[in-house]
Order: C-alpha cells, then structure tokens, then sequence
C-alpha cells in the first residue's frame, strides 16, 4: 500500500543561504519544518520524511547545460571566483561556500518524489524547500541555481510519463520550466503571476504559448497589481482546471510560491494565505479527479518569511498528508514562543488571515459573465482567448 505522503527535509537544507540581508532568508524553510513538526504532519504511519542526496551532474544535465554546472562546482568551493556569464555572484545569485551541493539536493529531492508518486510509493509528495522556477539551463536566475521542478519532469518524460502538468502560482513568472519544455507536447505549463510588465523577471504573457511543435503548451494567466483574493481564485478558476482537464495528465506537479500575499515586500499582489490554501486544495483535489492523485507540491518565492511562508507551506503539507488545518486553528504556542524568543517578532497565532469563513472566500465564477471595465478580468479573457481553442475549449463557456 502507497505511503499517504513523501515529504522532503533535514536541517541540512538551510544551507541554502544567500547571506544575510538576502530576501530569500532560510529561516522561512526551518519555521516552515518547525511548524509542521509542531502540528504532527512529520510524523504518522501515512507520512515519510526524506533526506536526499546530492544529484549527480549526469542527473542535473538533464535539464542544464554542463559548462553551467561546472561554474556552479567552481563557485560553490570558491566563491570569489564565480562566473556572473553564468548568473553567479551577482545581486540576485551570490555565490556561497557548499552552493552547488545543498541546490542539487534540493533538486534530487524533487525528482526523489516525483520518482515516489509515479512508482506508486507515495500518493503525493511535497518538497517546500524546491519551486526554484527561475533557474535556466545556462545560467542561475531569480535567486534560483538549479531547476528542480525541470529536472523531476525530465525524469517523469524519461520514465514513461506522457503527459505531465506543471502549475505555477507564484507573483513571479515561471519562466525557467516554461524555457526547458517551451517546444515539448508532452508537458502543459500554466503560470498565473503578477504581470511582467512590472515584475521579475519580465516574461509570460497570455501570447507565449510555447514553440512551433507544441503550441498552446504554455499558458500564462498575468493578472494585474493589487489582484485580490476574489478575482485572484476567479482568475484560477476560470483557466486553471479546464485546461487541466482538457491536457489530461498523468501527473500533477504545482508550485506554491508564497510571494502572492499581501505582506510580501518584492510583489504586489494582494492574496491571502486564506486563498492560497484553497488553490491548494483545488490543485490536490484535481490530482484526484484527472492524474490518480499523482501530485507533487513544490514551495518556491515568499519572502515574509515569518508571518507568511511557514503558515502557508505548512497547509500545502497538511493537504496532501489529507490532514487539513483549519484556517481558524491556533498556531502552537510552542512555535510562537521560539519565534519571539530567536527572531524577536511576534507571529500570526492562526492559520489564516481572517479573510474566510470556513474556509471559504467569495468569489465571482467566470459564468456570471466578462467584466471588459475590470483589469484582471481583461487579463482572464485574454489568457482564454488566446490558448483555449488550442485545446478544444471554448473560450466563452468553458
């Protein structure tokens, strides 16, 4: 019988660290550990918590160019040497002493639990510390070094899957696994982040559609600055399961970047942890309903990285261990305490941000009718317009 979940950890992973003062602080992924630790979801017959190995370079060159993964070796032993040709050592990309050992276990951890649901170990498997979307074949990007949601679609595509869809909630676009199958028809990326015309990395517009092999294998869904909750879940709804539907994959993999809420410094959208739980779930339950609940969840972007990112990673954890938290649930004082105590701040004590009830947030279905005065609306259509037909949909009704 599968296990419930695989999920990736070990304290080991916090050496993903860009040094301080960086936005991408590792102590969103040990407050992340932490709080999972401290609501049970590590522990029971149902859930196996995994160490993974580094990659090897003949794994990660699956997906990245083999002078790239030399630069990231050189830099990872010498940082003072890195190759910003190869986007290291720059802003967004420091190099760090052990870089390219702690990125190719993130993406081994990926690929281990892709490998875990396709084999049927696992029913579903979650690697918060992955999501790194940006990340090119040639080049480190977006504070990304190694692709981990590329290289566990290229094991997926090399071990029999047929069809594989990747979902992208993060503000940012996903544009690195958009780049690495952009002519592939054997994989569906759906990006839905704030538009490039104002955010990093500048990239996914309802237009790029993939290349001339495999269009309509890129759907981009860019919404506007200050989408909410409400029209941030119409705009999910109304692209997000037709067209998963429609591709029919046989595995599911999502990413979950917290970056969408509304404290986050580096976006500026406006969604809650509230609404990200509830993609969540959908996503999960979709994984049920069209790929045999073969799901893999990936963290990503967040850079609240105390107030957002541990609440909001550890629902995607409690969701595909099938032990949802409430939103209304106490966060455990226990992990407050050690908060206030090591970071000096005073954290959310729920699970949500008040902005639901039971869970549930209003918002307005695609059938009641296109609003041409309302901006995310006008970005809706113009996602439907251009990919729906592509694949036997109607953009109208569907």
């Amino acid at each position: 019988m599968a296990t419930q979940a695989h999920l990736i950890w070990d304290d080991g992973f916090t050496r993903y660290n860009f040094g301080a003062g960086h936005p991408m602080s590792p102590v969103r992924l040990d407050l992340t550990a932490r709080l999972c630790r401290d609501f049970g979801l590590f522990d029971g017959p149902q859930v196996e918590v995994l160490a993974p190995e580094v990659a090897s370079d003949e794994a990660l060159a699956r997906v990245h160019d083999e002078a790239f993964i030399a630069a990231v070796r050189a830099a990872s032993v010498d940082p003072g040497a890195a190759d910003p040709a190869f986007g290291l050592g720059t802003d967004d990309d420091p190099a760090f002493a052990g870089m390219h050992e702690i990125s190719a276990r993130i993406a081994e951890g990926t690929r281990l639990v892709a490998q875990s649901v396709w084999t049927g170990a696992a029913s579903h498997g979650v690697n918060f510390t992955g999501g790194l979307h940006h990340a090119m074949p040639d080049r480190a990007s977006g504070f990304c070094i190694y692709n981990d949601a590329a290289l566990a679609i290229s094991w997926l595509l090399e071990n029999g899957a047929e069809r594989v869809t990747y979902v992208d909630v993060d503000a940012h676009h996903g544009d690195g696994v958009e780049r690495m199958f952009w002519n592939d028809p054997r994989v569906l990326t759906i990006s839905m982040h704030e538009t490039g015309t104002v955010l990093f990395p500048g990239t996914g517009f309802p237009r790029d559609l993939g290349g001339p092999d495999a269009e309509g294998s890129a759907i981009n869904l860019a919404l506007p600055p200050g989408t909410g909750d409400g029209a941030w879940l119409r705009g999910f709804h109304a692209v997000v399961p037709a067209l998963i539907r429609a591709f029919d994959p046989q595995v599911l993999i999502t990413q979950h970047g917290a970056d969408s809420h509304y404290t986050d410094p580096l976006a500026h959208l406006s969604i809650s942890v509230d609404a990200q739980r509830i993609v969540a779930q959908t996503l999960h339950d979709l994984s049920h309903e069209v790929c045999g609940g073969r799901w893999v969840a990936l963290g990503g972007g967040g850079y609240e990285v105390v107030g957002v990112v541990p609440r909001s990673w550890t629902h995607v954890v409690a969701t595909a261990a099938h032990r949802d938290i409430d939103v209304e649930a106490a966060v455990p004082q226990r992990w407050l305490d050690d908060v206030s105590e090591r970071i000096g701040v005073q954290a959310p004590e729920k699970m949500g941000d008040g902005t639901s009830e039971r869970g549930r947030i209003w918002w307005r279905s695609w059938d009641s009718g296109f609003d041409p005065e309302n901006a995310a609306d006008r970005a809706i259509m113009a996602t439907r317009e251009a990919s729906f037909s592509l694949h036997g949909l109607d953009h109208w009704f569907d």
